[in-house]
């Protein structure tokens, strides 16, 4: 099989089936990219996927390539796993790449293949691509084209990969759901779920999913607010919530918010989508939970403002957390950075440090100050704002601070640490949501 696209979805995937025993090409345009995956080497940080991929190369299963005609000459089921980013200007899913790489690989077809979509996209996406393919491909390229969306969870890849809670292969043929069948064998006798529909809805399981979490957590957020002003205690809400078997638990965790490639893209480009599609009204609760969502950053802005008297001009912030998620390198609409660059804008000097993701911050937002360790954020700051939720972090004690700091005071951002033994060591615990 081969694997066209070899970003975090398509890298992820490609080691995956190899480990699973499958003969995997994966391609890219970046030959740079591809020369670094030949050797090894991830491009990015996740947590168990550098030994998948090594495996892989050492097994001979798994190599990468620059070229359509090789993929085209030396696979018979194809993936595609090409990022679908937002339309600059616009909340539209950007399909360039996606069509580009259906294109290319048309172009090179000469036998019969199954294309199996991988990528997030907006429905109709499928059907559109299956069309297309067909007209260009070649006398005897004849597309069989079906839709297996990903859930990848960003520090879990490699589990979800290999061990997923469903798989859902929108087809066409029975062809194609045997095909698919096959190629996850042992994923399915291990007992994962497989649910067969059309395209359409398997291209819509994806953005209703991440639409859905989306909006637990931006709940919850809601909730924040007006715990703020009642007096009362997110945590304690959310613990009292989760305990309803129809509610749960998870994702219930109010603080600064989600971020990176997917829920915020994914909720916009569904908007848009509906609005095409003139349902746009189906969808409108979106706009409202992305507002809550932006909304957490502010109110962090203006917490940390209220703390440091009125002024944050001159005074250091430390900030733990650059990437929008522990486990991850990922920066990608980093709610931790929004804060920190917003910080340093109104003349705060901020230092920034993150266990995984400081080469990207420094790329993106050059103007911060970049720190070597969690103590070292911390040193001569008025105020320690804790923003990703690294186990690092969390266990910190109060008493290594002792001092370090100037001042006594820290911001939970993600309602992570335990507010007695920070209040019990002296220091100014404040948190969204919480008294």
């Amino acid at each position: 099989m081969s694997v066209i696209g070899t970003g975090y979805l398509g890298t992820t995937h490609a080691a995956g089936m190899a480990e699973l025993g499958h003969h995997v090409v994966g391609l890219d345009t970046d030959a740079d990219k591809v020369a670094q995956l030949s050797a090894g080497q991830v491009p990015f940080f996740e947590p168990g996927l550098e030994d998948l991929l090594r495996r892989g190369l050492e097994s001979g299963r798994l190599r990468f390539t620059t070229s359509y005609p090789d993929v085209a000459a030396n696979a018979d089921i194809h993936f595609l796993c090409v990022g679908t980013p937002q339309q600059a200007g616009s909340d539209a899913a950007d399909l360039r790449f996606v069509d580009a790489a259906t294109r290319s690989l048309a172009a090179e077809l000469t036998e019969p293949v199954l294309v199996v979509g991988k990528s997030t996209v907006p429905a109709g996406t499928a059907t559109r691509l299956a069309h297309e393919m067909r007209e260009h491909a070649p006398a005897g390229g004849e597309v069989d084209l079906a839709w297996n969306p990903e859930f990848l969870r960003e520090g879990y890849a490699v589990k979800d990969t290999l061990r997923p809670d469903r798989l859902v292969f929108g087809v066409t043929t029975t062809h194609a759901e045997q095909q698919l069948r096959a190629v996850y064998a042992t994923v399915i006798d291990g007992g994962c779920p497989v649910i067969i529909t059309d395209l359409a809805t398997a291209e819509l399981v994806k953005v209703a999913a991440n639409s859905f979490l989306a909006t637990k957590i931006s709940f919850i957020n809601a909730m924040a607010e007006i715990c703020e002003v009642t007096g009362a205690d997110v945590a304690t809400l959310a613990e009292a919530l989760g305990h309803d078997d129809r509610i749960g638990p998870r994702f219930l965790k109010a603080g600064l918010g989600f971020g990176g490639g997917c829920l915020p893209k994914d909720i916009r480009a569904f908007m848009a989508r509906a609005e095409e599609l003139g349902v746009v009204q189906a969808v409108s609760f979106l706009r409202e939970v992305d507002a809550i969502n932006l909304r957490r950053r502010a109110r962090m802005i203006d917490l940390a403002v209220e703390v440091l008297g009125g002024n944050v001009d001159g005074k250091r912030i430390g900030v733990w957390g650059a990437a929008f998620k522990p486990d991850s390198d990922d920066i990608r609409d980093s709610p931790a950075l929004d804060v920190a660059s917003a910080l340093q804008s109104r003349g705060a000097d901020v230092g920034v440090y993150d266990p995984e993701a400081l080469n990207n911050a420094r790329k993106k937002y050059p103007q911060l100050d970049y720190c070597s360790s969690a103590i070292d954020a911390a040193r001569d700051t008025d105020l320690i704002l804790h923003l990703t939720e690294w186990e690092e972090f969390r266990i910190i004690e109060p008493a290594t601070l002792d001092g370090i700091t100037r001042a006594k005071r820290i911001l939970d951002g993600r309602n992570a640490l335990n507010p007695d033994k920070w209040r019990a060591a002296g220091w100014t615990y404040r948190a969204l949501g919480r008294p």
